[in-house]
């Protein structure tokens, strides 16, 4: 029978030649290595070897037949017809065998009885393996349905619940709060400027901070709150059983000093602070209605400053609409030219003449009218927006410096660069690129910056600032004193000159302690080497101060009041003439986006 495995072979695949038994060729060839290996097992056994051993020589059958049943590279019944086909077979060339070499009827029987015994224990084998894939296959699909569950309703990165989860648990802790007539609240917790995380050290580290958060903010909340991630770098605080003792204000307070300590990230340590609305859920409140409330108050707690939270009020709703509102025409602002500047004069106080001016930006609103810069430069900045107006700004400015020097005016200009703009590296190609584009010299410019905006981040924004000086640009603090810089840090940056902030010019009328200060800041000034400025001068005793204290330069309502271009040549042509500047080819206005 050994010799005789192909023959058996090719009859049992000639019974399978039908086109309803084809198969892939690899799943035809398991099918004959089966076949070839049954077989050999049956002939061993029948030649007079121990039952085992041809257990043991069949192992590859079962195996095969594993394989098949996790690839399902053929159903169960064709496996089963192939199965009797080979029985079918190796029967005839049994018969045949046994005629040829004159066996005796008991023998050739006692063979018959041993394949017959085979195939059944084939199939039995084979029924075990298909039965293993089914049951493993089964607890595979229900693996899946929990996790496909699962993500369903929790955020992937952190592990919280999701969206759709958190929307029905505060149902649940809506309807257990009027059962109960205890109030509950959503505390919604946006992180601040998260973006900037992800655009300086990339998602990868906004990722790790955002997972970092997440554990934090789960550890200090209560057993009956509930912690979820709406999206985003936006949380959520579902808070019940709420009291006099423990109310959502010290819920808030908890998750704030939470966030206190700096994070270690693989990337370095990061600070990150949160903004928290509050709403108070009563009565019939809507899970809806609850969420957008406090995500409401959230906007209010970041526009009042941010790190602190905020509880929902009555009137609320419209003051965030008509917020967005703004917003979303700051947006197309510069696209429909709005944006324009203005110029206020600044003086020489010793020799009483103009030497520069101060770029101003003001909004032209369709509704609203002209708006002043503090009406929306915050959200500037909040948006993330005032990185593009204010290039659009440094453009604008030098161009029109540059071309009132081509026509003879002795002028420097002066440009406001926000906290917001130093933050990032892009703030010196936008000077670089302004002063390139105009032509304006850059010893022509200069770049103001508070003392706030300073002190965000000293080694950053003195290495950026040293940039900007390095490309010939003087720097000035504006509003000094305002700020909370000391004698040290001042000494850490590149700067030129200190603007005294009017606040300090407007004091000296009041009392003699404001002479006093104003006496002790042009001092500091220059014993620091600087030229010291006073902005906000109004009165005539107000300037004669400032003279007697040496002060270098001044602006204010006393000499010009803000001015457009065309008004700021007029003022020029009506004082002393200035020393003619090298020429500067005239040319079009810088695109206004």
């Amino acid at each position: 029978m050994k010799q005789r495995v192909g023959e058996v072979l090719e009859r049992t695949v000639a019974l399978t030649a039908g086109p309803e038994h084809q198969l892939d060729a690899p799943v035809q060839e398991s099918f004959e290595s089966i076949g070839r290996s049954s077989t050999i097992a049956v002939a061993r056994w029948i030649a007079g070897e121990a039952m085992e051993t041809a257990i043991e020589a069949g192992r590859d059958t079962w195996e095969i037949f594993g394989e098949i049943a996790v690839r399902r590279a053929a159903t169960l019944d064709e496996v089963t017809w192939r199965c009797f086909w080979w029985r079918n077979s190796m029967a005839e060339v049994l018969r045949e065998t046994a005629t040829e070499l004159d066996v005796v009827p008991e023998a050739l029987a006692e063979a018959m009885n041993r394949l017959q015994l085979s195939l059944e224990f084939s199939l039995l084998r084979m029924a075990e393996c298909f039965e293993a894939e089914r049951q493993r296959t089964d607890e595979e699909l229900a693996r899946r349905e929990e996790e496909l569950s699962f993500l369903a309703t929790h955020d992937p990165l952190t592990g919280l619940p999701n969206r759709t989860l958190i929307h029905d648990r505060v149902e649940q802790t809506l309807a257990r709060s009027r059962r109960t007539k205890a109030p509950c609240a959503a505390l919604f917790i946006d992180l601040d400027d998260f973006k900037d995380v992800n655009d300086t050290l990339g998602h990868g580290a906004g990722d790790e901070l955002l997972e970092a958060v997440a554990a934090r903010l789960a550890a200090v909340i209560r057993d009956a709150d509930a912690l979820g991630r709406l999206g985003g770098d936006e949380f959520v605080v579902i808070s019940e059983d709420l009291s006099v003792d423990v109310g959502p204000e010290l819920v808030a307070e908890r998750l704030l000093e939470a966030l206190k300590e700096p994070f270690q990230l693989a990337s370095g340590r990061v600070s990150v602070t949160a903004s928290i609305g509050i709403a108070i859920g009563e009565g019939e409140t809507a899970a809806e209605d609850l969420l957008r409330n406090a995500d409401i108050a959230m906007y209010r707690a970041k526009w009042d400053g941010r790190d602190r939270y905020s509880v929902f009020e009555i009137g609320m709703a419209e003051t965030v609409k008509k917020r967005i509102e703004l917003e979303m025409d700051l947006r197309e602002a510069l696209e429909r030219e709005q944006f324009f500047l203005l110029y206020q004069p600044t003086i020489d106080l010793t020799e009483m003449k103009p030497i520069g001016v101060e770029a101003l930006i003001r909004w032209r609103h369709p509704e609203r009218g002209v708006m002043q810069p503090e009406s929306f430069i915050p959200l500037l900045e909040e948006s993330g927006l005032i990185a593009e107006i204010g290039a659009w700004v440094l453009r604008r400015a030098c161009w029109q410096a540059a071309q009132w020097r081509a026509a003879g005016h002795s002028l420097t200009m002066a440009v406001n660069v926000s906290a917001r703009q130093l933050d990032s590296d892009p703030i010196v190609a936008d000077v670089e690129a302004a002063l390139s584009e105009s032509g304006l010299e850059a010893q022509a410019l200069t770049i103001e910056v508070t003392e706030t905006a300073l002190m965000r981040d000293v080694d950053e924004t003195s290495r950026r600032l040293t940039a900007i000086r390095a490309l010939g640009v003087r720097i000035a603090i504006d509003d000094f004193g305002t700020g909370y810089s000391s004698f040290g840090h001042l000494q850490r940056f590149p700067v030129d000159a200190l603007k005294i902030d009017q606040s300090f010019i407007s004091g000296m009328k009041r009392s003699k302690e404001g002479e006093t200060l104003i006496r002790t800041l042009i001092q500091l000034g220059k014993s620091l080497h600087l030229q010291t400025f006073a902005e906000g001068i109004e009165h005539e005793h107000e300037l004669a101060l400032l003279k007697d204290e040496d002060c270098d330069s001044g602006q204010g309502f006393l000499f010009a009041r803000p001015l457009d271009a065309a008004a700021t040549e007029e003022f020029l042509r009506s004082q002393p003439q200035q020393p003619s500047q090298a020429a500067v080819p005239l040319g079009p206005g810088p695109a206004s986006a």
